[in-house]
């Protein structure tokens, strides 16, 4: 057999997943610790407005929400496992409200991408109010993906950046220490 070589088996498929839950810093700095992610990019989805900025969205007429848009290898971390963390490392049973940052850009959504993705988020949400993880009902908006829109260049590892400002101290900081303590095992390492 001089001169062949064997097939190479090509890398799986990584997946993405766009998921609102507040404030896109908040989320953005919890999923870019998770062993298995690839990308966190800060954005814009679930809106009407094309290619809107960050002024624009916090209007609340344009109809966004502030998302990340989550590149991950399945091999890694299950879709399920990143939606488990995504439902308690933040509150999905308030409409259209993260704490203080209150508006329609800060509901709670996941934006799918096929039925498997959102079959998936069903499973998740019905094993949280089944073991009663929250007190009220979970309202977080599943909707089809149509369009992601990336945060401007200062929205993006705006945590790691910032961390001495008082919003990152005082809200970001408590939540990824509360994300790492409770998903230490998932980390990355290194």
């Amino acid at each position: 057999m001089s001169g062949t070589s064997a097939p190479t088996a090509s890398p799986p498929a990584l997946e993405t997943i766009t998921l609102a839950g507040g404030c896109f810093w908040c989320t953005e700095a919890v999923f870019s610790e998770l062993r298995g992610v690839r990308s966190v990019l800060p954005g814009y989805s679930g809106g009407s407005v094309k290619d809107p900025s960050y002024e624009q969205v916090c209007t609340g007429r344009t109809g966004h929400a502030e998302s990340v848009q989550i590149e991950f290898d399945p091999r890694e971390v299950s879709l399920h496992d990143l939606l488990v963390i995504f439902f308690t490392t933040h509150d999905p049973t308030t409409r259209d409200r993260q704490g203080a940052d209150v508006g329609t850009q800060y509901r709670s959504g996941v934006f799918y991408r096929n039925s498997e993705q959102k079959a998936t988020t069903e499973a998740v949400i019905s094993e949280i109010e089944r073991e009663k993880v929250y007190r009220h009902p979970v309202v977080t908006e599943v909707t089809l993906f149509a369009s992601f829109f990336p945060a401007e260049e200062y929205h993006r590892r705006y945590f790691e950046r910032n961390p001495e400002r008082g919003y990152c101290q005082m809200i970001i900081a408590p939540k990824v220490a509360k994300f790492r303590k409770q998903y230490s095992a998932r980390l990355r390492t290194g």
